[in-house]
């Protein structure tokens, strides 16, 4: 017997010259051969591994690709690669590691960027963060421990704080198709929110965007008490997943130290797409637009560990960005998010392409939480507001073409005259802040105003 097997077969007996600390050795990897490449997994055999854990790919020329286990079948196990897996041949080595994948997280990361498995990307230096997490959560929050949403969130985005009150430890979803101002609108609450700590994370999403959005969107303002976890879309899917998990994960470790959290996704759409690509590459039948049913498995776990803490604790206010493919709002991975959110915020490519922005559509939109969170003045407010916008909507094309004629409709007659300072309202410039109170005054001067441009 070979001193590989001999020592396999003490550890399994459990023989206490193999104990240390009172605790038994982990058991020696048993080593596997790689059998098959398809696509974008890895199929190995003779080896043990749990879904989850990390293998090591070792080929005949020294290279070494680190992979996960991302299902199994019988006695073959299918891998992804974290990274490029060029250089592979067959029956290459494979090599378990043990234990679940964990990530350090600490204060030190204040200002820093990192990517998907927790490595500094900005060149300042290496991390000595201390506190080791579990990268995809430890156990779900109980929900009847969770403290209840209770109260508002200063965003600093007049529309937002006016119309659509945010809840500190609320989830809200910005659904828009591509090129409509979602990172603009993400940078200004990144910068003007009234929270402790930013943690951003950038998946999928093209790398020029990652340095444009730290530098020019987000600024060394809103950097100062943020985190950024990039993974742009040249990256494997499986380090896609990684990051979404590591910005939460990140900003779980500031939510338990009693920090008030914002957490910022651009976008949960990439992370589906990260987990479709998955789920098809290891055999899973596709169901709905070629989604997989893993996908809508791991959006609420994903959503779920945002949100309050326990009575008194910290807590994660979270915006994730949702693209709509063509600008369908009833796109699976749309329809899916809106149901598992606190809200959502429609960004408009008819108002962008009018000039308004932030493009919010204000009709489309809404915050399930404002009703609970703000003084019944303030509610009233607001369904003014939206009763005027939504008459006025109603008529345009009338109004446009000159078929309308004054006195006909009072409602209409009060939505035309006040449209003007309505439309000022609804614009904010990227550098302006809004505060809450701000933000009250300004629609409490537009439902005041006489109707003079």
């Amino acid at each position: 017997m070979s001193a590989l097997k001999e020592r396999q077969a003490l550890w399994r007996q459990g023989l206490t010259r193999y104990q240390r600390r009172a605790e038994l050795l982990p058991p020696p990897p048993v080593e596997g051969r790689l059998t098959r490449v398809v696509g974008l997994t890895l199929e190995a055999a003779g080896c043990e591994a749990a879904v989850g854990d990390r293998c090591d790919v070792l080929s005949s020329a020294g290279g070494r690709v680190e992979a996960e286990v991302v299902g199994f079948s019988g006695e073959r196990l299918f891998l992804m690669p974290t990274a490029d897996a060029h250089g592979l041949s067959p029956n290459a080595r494979v090599v378990p590691r043990y234990g679940q994948q964990t990530v350090r997280v600490g204060a030190q990361l204040l200002g820093r960027v990192i990517d998907g498995a927790g490595r500094p990307l900005d060149g300042l230096g290496s991390l000595d963060c201390e506190v080791p997490v579990k990268l995809m959560g430890g156990e779900p929050i109980n929900p009847l421990v969770r403290a209840p949403i209770a109260e508002p969130l200063d965003v600093g985005v007049r529309a937002i704080n006016s119309l659509l009150t945010v809840g500190r430890g609320q989830r809200v979803g910005l659904f828009a198709g591509s090129g409509v101002g979602k990172s603009v609108l993400l940078g200004m609450m990144a910068r003007y929110t009234a929270a402790d700590v930013i943690v951003v994370g950038l998946v999928g999403e093209r790398g020029r965007e990652v340095k444009e959005f730290i530098e020019r969107i987000l600024g060394e303002e809103g950097r100062r008490r943020a985190v950024v976890v990039a993974v742009p879309a040249d990256q494997s899917p499986l380090m896609r997943l990684h990051g979404a998990w590591l910005a939460t994960a990140v900003a779980e470790y500031f939510r338990d130290q009693g920090a008030s959290v914002l957490l910022l996704m651009d976008s949960l759409t990439r992370f589906a797409q990260a987990q479709r690509e998955i789920g098809l590459a290891i055999g899973e039948a596709p169901a709905t637009k070629g989604y997989p049913p893993s996908v809508f498995a791991r959006l609420p776990q994903l959503v779920e560990r945002a949100g309050n803490g326990a009575q008194k604790g910290g807590s994660i206010t979270a915006f994730y960005t949702v693209l709509v493919e063509g600008d369908d709002q009833n796109d699976p991975i749309a329809d899916s998010a809106r149901a598992i959110l606190d809200g959502h915020f429609v960004l408009s490519r008819r108002l962008a392409e009018a000039g308004q922005y932030p493009a919010i559509d204000v009709e489309a939109s809404v915050s399930r939480a404002m009703h609970d969170i703000v003084p019944d003045s303030h509610f009233e407010s607001a369904r003014q507001f939206r009763q005027l916008l939504s008459t006025y909507m109603q008529h345009r094309d009338l109004i446009a073409i000159g078929a309308y004629r004054a006195g006909s409709d009072p409602r209409v007659d009060a939505a035309l005259a006040r449209w003007p300072q309505m439309q000022r309202f609804l614009q904010q410039h990227m550098r302006e802040r809004a505060g809450l109170t701000d933000s009250l005054a300004s629609l409490a001067d537009v439902l005041a105003s006489p109707g003079v441009a």
